[in-house]
């Protein structure tokens, strides 16, 4: 299965679309997606559709329609998701070789680059409707975000498979059990449901229909906080403005848990082992060297290092994330444009 994913073609594609009730004109084009295979296609009627292949071992059938019925719950509660589109069978999963696959609407529209006060206020009543209908769903084959999942099994994996070089692995397991130590301590009794899981801005469009929320292929049990930091991941004191927008607007329609603030800097410091261990798992895909040439190398591994070891510096020196942060802080943050390339660039 993972031989043919890896040799997917436009015919194949075609045949699959087909198969499901659809009649394609032959226009395949491949879209920007690393861990899935995503494409857009014309049909005889002029309109598009998108087929997304999932990755075989990564979801089971199971856990991906708990997505598409999230997605469509959402979508009769009129919040602005993008839900899968049925077959002719009125299923919204095939299989091709092996390979899952489902059809969606193409939807129009930008990713921000910024978000205005107003815009984010709009984000916020959302995203707590968002989180209503989640805390009534209850996934039973999604994984939870938690320091087990981002941070220790992660770690787990890339000493296994001999991906961390000598230099830095001490240094580098340390730093993640320390960082993992923290949530667990942080995230005691605050509550967990079902959330988008990948709530960044890359996986928003605005266009003339207002706003979409797209790609739930990431979505399961977290912290309400997880998705508000992904949508506005800055550290500096704008960044903290916007999130007490956020917040404000938020309580419009759901409660929020101050003290689950204190998470934001260890779920940060958990997405970047989280990410870094993506990359080694996909090491076999063709796809991932040339995305991620550097990865591996001393230089990256004392980067990744320093990286985890500076989250503990600014979680200890109690840097808040909500505006309270000390002139030093502030100062030395990093600023927000790398804190975008360096977690959010990727397309799950």
């Amino acid at each position: 299965m993972t031989d043919f994913f890896f040799r997917l073609t436009p015919d194949w594609v075609l045949r699959a679309v087909e198969a499901g009730g659809y009649r394609p004109t032959g226009h395949c084009s491949a879209l920007g997606s690393l861990e899935n295979r995503v494409y857009d296609l014309r049909l005889e009627d002029g309109s598009h559709i998108v087929v997304k292949f999932y990755r075989p071992g990564r979801w089971s059938a199971q856990a991906i329609l708990e997505e598409h019925r999230f997605l469509f719950a959402l979508h009769d509660a009129e919040i602005p998701v993008c839900a899968p589109v049925p077959f002719s069978d009125g299923k919204t999963l095939h299989e091709v070789e092996g390979i899952l696959y489902a059809i969606w609407p193409r939807t129009g529209g930008r990713a921000p680059e910024e978000l205005s006060d107003g815009e984010v206020e709009v984000l916020g009543r959302l995203l707590a409707r968002i989180h209503n209908l989640g805390e009534a769903l209850a996934p039973k084959h999604r994984r939870t975000i938690n320091a087990e999942a981002f941070g220790l099994e992660p770690l787990k994996f890339l000493e296994q498979n001999k991906f961390l070089t000598l230099s830095c692995a001490r240094r580098y397991r340390a730093a993640v059990e320390t960082i993992a130590d923290i949530y667990h301590e942080c995230v005691h009794g605050i509550a967990l449901h079902a959330i988008h899981g990948d709530c960044h801005r890359g996986n928003l469009l605005h266009g003339a229909q207002g706003w979409f929320f797209l790609d739930f292929d990431d979505f399961g049990i977290g912290p309400a906080v997880h998705d508000m930091w992904m949508l506005l991941p800055g550290r500096d004191v704008e960044a903290a403005q916007q999130r007490r927008v956020l917040i404000e607007s938020y309580r419009q329609f759901r409660n929020f848990d101050e003290r689950s603030l204190a998470l934001i800097e260890p779920l940060r410091a958990l997405r970047f082992v989280h990410y870094a261990a993506w990359i080694a798992r996909r090491w076999q895909d063709p796809a991932f060297p040339n995305a991620f040439p550097h990865f591996g190398s001393e230089e990256y591994w004392e980067r990744e290092t320093r990286d985890l070891e500076d989250q503990i510096e600014v979680i200890e020196s109690g840097a808040s994330a909500v505006g309270e942060m000390s002139n030093e802080a502030v100062r030395d943050a990093e600023p927000e444009e790398a804190l975008t390339n360096k977690d959010f660039y990727w397309d799950l």
